[in-house]
């Protein structure tokens, strides 16, 4: 036990850990690395402690192990809103829990520091996520090497998203249906362009411009969850990502039939004819837009963007050569192994590398693509068809991040 750890009460170290724990599930912490690392935050301040995390809450129980059985028994429950990734605000939690742990900051000192992380975003701030929303989805359209139309569609309804984004954090009765209006703003704008304006690869279209809220990193995180045997965190995320999906399918969709209701009928092409430099020129700005997104600090941007690229070059060169089944998992495991050797070296969280690492291989746009065509055509086929696909991708993401773990340990949990 540390001296921050004697300095201070029994109730003050309990009130940190559950202060800490609210914040790693906030900033997007999957449940087994959320519960390894207060296990261990608990020991160095000399507590036991059993967490049980899902992704709408953290149910700690405490006991003083100098105490005699049953005397210091405490239990919390923290209900929380579904986590979202914030690699600056991890690192920071990451930084200050270490420093009480070791004594270099007391308890209150960390409490302190934590609350500064709450500060209200700047206008600053809000406009640049707003713009990364938009270059996201232009980037993401330029990876598929989309005609420029259809590129500067999905970038303009991408910002548009971005705009929808924040007035609805203003307005909290709408945050139910955020999804699907997203969706249906991303459905009639492809609509209202395939019509007046020239034909669009429209699903294609529309999915690129929905890049942002697609729960892949999600769905991946479920399963990692399932395997990692926290069957009731992994089954509730799961379900949650499932939802979305279905949103975003019924909100593009109420589109396409309120247009066909009003006499519009888009034109649909299959046209992807943009030359090689499109696509790198797109990948580095995907990986800009997601350095944004992911609300990493800059000095962070070179880390985050180089995972982010590294990632897709290896699934994209060794899936061209063995398969995209082969390169999802080569990516997936040299960058959870890049990650853990980072965090050995850095001392530093390795979701810096591992999540942007990830996240251009993960099965959002896959789920939802199969989704669409399957009530679009209402085709049983198709739909096992796109189910085998999203498996697929799931399978080798998962075993690309079990390996990777065994290839190089993760020092920290994060």
């Amino acid at each position: 036990m540390t001296d921050t750890a004697i300095n201070a009460t029994y109730a003050q170290r309990i009130a940190f850990v559950c202060e800490m724990a609210s914040r790693l599930h906030t900033y997007g912490t999957t449940a087994q690395r959320l519960e390894g690392a207060l296990v261990a935050l608990a020991q160095q301040l000399g507590l036991d402690c059993e967490p049980w995390s899902n992704p709408t809450g953290v149910i700690l129980s405490f006991s003083d192990p100098t105490r005699p059985l049953g005397a210091s028994d405490t239990t919390r429950v923290i209900r929380l809103a579904p986590g979202e990734n914030d690699l600056h605000k991890l690192s920071e939690a990451d930084r200050i829990a270490e420093a009480v742990a070791a004594g270099r900051m007391s308890i209150a000192q960390g409490h302190t520091a934590l609350r500064r992380l709450d500060r209200a975003p700047s206008r600053r701030w809000q406009a640049m996520q707003v713009f990364a929303s938009g270059l996201a989805s232009a980037a993401v359209a330029g990876l598929w090497r989309l005609p420029w139309l259809d590129i500067a569609t999905a970038g303009l309804i991408g910002l548009l998203i971005g705009l929808l984004a924040l007035l609805i954090n203003r307005k909290p009765k709408m945050k139910e249906a955020s999804d699907a209006i997203s969706a249906f703003v991303a459905g009639s704008v492809a609509i209202l362009v395939a019509n007046f304006i020239a034909p669009l690869n429209l699903n294609t279209v529309i999915i690129a411009s929905l890049i942002v809220l697609l729960p892949g990193m999600t769905l991946t995180n479920a399963v990692n969850e399932l395997t990692s045997q926290h069957l009731v965190s992994g089954t509730a995320r799961f379900a949650g990502a499932m939802a979305t999906i279905l949103k975003l399918t019924v909100g593009s969709l109420i589109a396409v039939t309120l247009a066909q209701l009003l006499g519009l009928y888009p034109e649909v092409r299959a046209l992807r004819p943009q030359p090689d430099w499109v696509e790198w020129g797109a990948l580095v700005l995907a990986a800009y837009a997601f350095a944004v997104l992911f609300r990493a600090h800059r000095r962070d941007y070179p880390w985050v963007m180089a995972a982010a690229i590294t990632g897709y070059l290896i699934s994209r060169f060794a899936g061209l050569a063995w398969g995209s089944p082969v390169g999802i998992f080569l990516s997936a495991l040299v960058l959870t192994a890049c990650g853990n050797a980072f965090a050995r070296w850095a001392n530093r969280p390795g979701a810096l590398i591992r999540v942007p690492g990830i996240i251009m291989l993960v099965p959002g746009s896959a789920s939802l693509r199969g989704l669409m065509t399957l009530v679009q055509q209402q085709d049983v086929g198709v739909g096992q068809s796109a189910l085998l696909g999203v498996t697929n991708i799931v399978m080798a993401l998962i075993a690309g991040l079990l390996f990777g773990n065994l290839l190089i340990s993760a020092r920290k949990n994060l």
